[in-house]
C-alpha cells in the first residue's frame, strides 16, 4: 500500500513539473543595430600637422609617446586627429584638430 501511495505522489511531483516547463514561453529577441557616420583614416605619424605635433611636444604631454594616429571624421563633417599615446605601462588617447587644439 504504501508503494502506491509513494508512486501516485512522485506522478502528481512530475506532472506538476512538466506542467510548469510546459508553460513557459519564449518572446523573439529583437535587435537593433545603428550605423555610425564617423570615419577613422589611419595617418602616419610623421604625416601629422605640425601644430599638432606641436601640441604633442607641450610639457602636458611631454611624457607621453605617441604610437599610432587616426584622422577622425565626425557625422557632422568635423574632423580631428585621434592620437594614442603611452606612458610606461599606462594607454590613452588625445583628441587634436588640425590647428593643435585638444577637443574633449
Amino acid at each position: 500500500m504504501k508503494t502506491y501511495i509513494l508512486a501516485a505522489a512522485a506522478l502528481l511531483t512530475f506532472t506538476g513539473i512538466s506542467t510548469v516547463k510546459a508553460a513557459e514561453t519564449k518572446t523573439p529577441l529583437t535587435l537593433t543595430i545603428s550605423a555610425d557616420s564617423t570615419q577613422k583614416v589611419p595617418v602616419k605619424l610623421e604625416e601629422l600637422p605640425a601644430p599638432v605635433t606641436a601640441t604633442l611636444k607641450a610639457d602636458a604631454y611631454k611624457d607621453w609617446t605617441a604610437t599610432t594616429a587616426f584622422l577622425v571624421t565626425a557625422a557632422d563633417k568635423s574632423q580631428y586627429y585621434q592620437i594614442d599615446v603611452k606612458k610606461g605601462t599606462e594607454k590613452a588617447f588625445i583628441k587634436i584638430n588640425k590647428d593643435g587644439v585638444v577637443v574633449q
